[in-house]
């Protein structure tokens, strides 16, 4: 059975719409969606590739029961972050889940992430896919 993977992203997506079409190139036999703290981000994880997405905080919850991998910036475990977008019901949805999370560590948002120097989002991203792949194997 394909493992179910949920993007989550927030203000305006960009980083979902990149997971989105890496995760649809790299493992098209997952079953993937998409959820978006707004509406702006989920129209642009679509541009990705993604077939299915919903946006909003209802929708992290019940993704988040839901999906076997949980992907998105390390945000989406923080209350308030994305410029307050993760409420602290997502945050805590994403937190419980039984799934795999692979986050993605953004010096953003007043959280610093030790280990973090000078990666480029495009190394963090290839680092995620693997980490996803490993995740579904």
């Amino acid at each position: 059975m394909p493992k179910k993977i949920m993007i989550v992203d927030g203000q305006g997506g960009n980083i979902g719409r990149q997971l989105a079409k890496m995760i649809v190139e790299s493992l098209p036999e997952a079953e993937l969606f998409a959820v978006g703290t707004n509406s702006i981000a989920t129209s642009n994880m679509l541009k990705g590739g993604v077939k299915n997405a919903a946006t909003g905080e209802n929708a992290v919850i019940v993704g988040s029961r839901r999906a076997d991998v949980i992907v998105g910036p390390v945000g989406i475990v923080i209350a308030d972050a994305l410029m307050g977008e993760v409420t602290p019901d997502m945050a805590q949805a994403v937190g419980q889940s039984d799934a795999v999370r692979v986050l993605i560590p953004m010096n953003r948002c007043e959280t610093l992430i030790a280990g973090v120097g000078n990666t480029s989002t495009a190394e963090l991203l290839e680092d995620a896919l693997a980490k996803i792949k490993q995740a579904i194997s």
